[in-house]
């Protein structure tokens, strides 16, 4: 299966805006869950955002709520991510999850990955 990827990531100042893409296949993208995860350095991965393969329900990490919105273009299997008000805590590597065969917040819940951009808001 194709890997999905990432882009959209930067360095922005604190208080800025970046809007991240994921690219997907159609095998990976068409009627699966998918999700977006991050890690910064010296943690673990943590769970972002997850959107429903309809794209009508939504489910957000209480740090980013009213921050941050996922969305997809299943027509083009492609994931989205607009981040405002972005905050020094939010740099890390941002990851791209797709395939998931329910709206989780657990790594396992997602069987394929992107290699993950780079997000850093500087204070």
């Amino acid at each position: 299966q194709v890997q999905p990827v990432e882009s959209g990531g930067g360095l922005v100042q604190a208080g800025g805006s970046l809007r991240l893409s994921c690219a997907a296949s159609r095998r990976t993208f068409s009627g699966y869950n998918a999700a977006w995860f991050r890690q910064a350095p010296g943690n673990e991965r943590e769970f972002v955002a997850a959107i429903d393969w309809t794209g009508r329900n939504t489910n957000y990490a209480n740090s980013v709520k009213g921050r941050f919105t996922t969305s997809r273009d299943n027509d083009n299997y492609t994931l989205y991510q607009q981040m405002n008000s972005l905050k020094p805590g939010d740099t890390a590597v941002y990851y791209c999850a797709v395939s998931g065969r329910i709206m989780g917040t657990k790594l396992y819940e997602y069987a394929s990955w992107g290699e993950g951009t780079q997000v850093t808001a500087s204070s």
